[in-house]
């Protein structure tokens, strides 16, 4: 029989999820640190797999609110097929294939060198760091991709290989890692954050769908229900980040995210050393 107390966790995970998924502040590295202090009664090898599989319900709340910009059917009187759209996908799919390559080739080998505290804390830095001076060259300039459609081949490739990084690095963020590269690229804010988004769809799929088959299908009534828990308390959480996030930077810069990266990674370095 599952605890309340387990159950109160996986709903605590859920919500740290939601928030640093989409904001560009690293969700991995705050689910560790996260980790330091609330630990989940269950396995190691479960432990792994959750943190991974719990994206998935962050990933239905942009299904949920970018619905037209990413399904390219349309049925009613006269079916519509939005080739617009399918150009898109195709621009993500080119987006995602250095993260495939390396990820799955190295996935074990990352997670051994680089999956803890110490990377955390650098990563948040430095990733900070670039913001701050990314922003502040970006402050008199006119970006030059400020639509969707205009991101090219090239230019989503560039994106995508930012995005490596953080497969690399836990605490580079995702999201961070591909705004900051789009940013430096001169792609707007929203554009951006937009694009990040879609992209996080097949990668977070794909990376779910690898742990879950290397953990197997065994899974106990505990394990689903904290589980389930965690991704439905994501998915809640993230409509509302999402939301407010897209607001945000239609008014504001990320350089105040790279702050935060900033102070959290040297919190957690004193706390580690000390």
């Amino acid at each position: 029989m599952i605890s309340v107390i387990e159950i109160l966790k996986a709903v605590l995970f859920g919500i740290v999820e939601g928030i640093t998924e989409w904001l560009p502040i690293s969700s991995t590295g705050h689910m560790i640190l996260l980790n330091e202090f609330v630990t989940l009664n269950v396995s190691e090898e479960f432990w792994e797999m959750f943190l991974v599989v719990i994206q998935l319900g962050a990933i239905l709340a942009v299904v949920l609110l970018f619905w037209n910009k990413i399904f390219p059917f349309h049925f009613g009187e006269k079916p519509v097929i939005q080739t617009d759209i399918f150009i898109l996908w195709f621009k993500i799919l080119v987006a995602c294939i250095p993260a495939a390559v390396i990820g799955l080739a190295f996935d074990d080998v990352f997670d051994a060198l680089f999956y803890n505290p110490w990377c955390v804390a650098i990563a948040l830095i430095v990733f900070g760091i670039a913001f701050i001076i990314i922003e502040n060259r970006n402050k008199n300039s006119t970006p030059r991709v400020t639509e969707l459609g205009q991101i090219t081949y090239q230019t989503a490739l560039m994106i995508g290989i930012f995005q490596l990084l953080a497969a690399v690095f836990p605490g580079t963020s995702r999201s961070g890692a591909t705004i900051v590269g789009a940013l430096l690229i001169g792609v707007s804010r929203t554009v951006a954050a937009e694009f990040t988004f879609f992209l996080a769809i097949p990668v977070m799929l794909g990376a779910s769908l690898l742990k879950v088959v290397k953990f197997g299908f065994d899974f106990t009534g505990t394990e689903i229900v904290i589980l389930l828990v965690g991704m439905v308390v994501a998915f809640v959480v993230s409509v509302i980040v999402i939301r407010f996030l897209m607001g945000y930077i239609k008014k504001h810069d990320f350089k105040v995210f790279g702050w935060y990266r900033i102070v959290l990674g040297a919190v957690v370095l004193l706390y580690f050393i000390l």
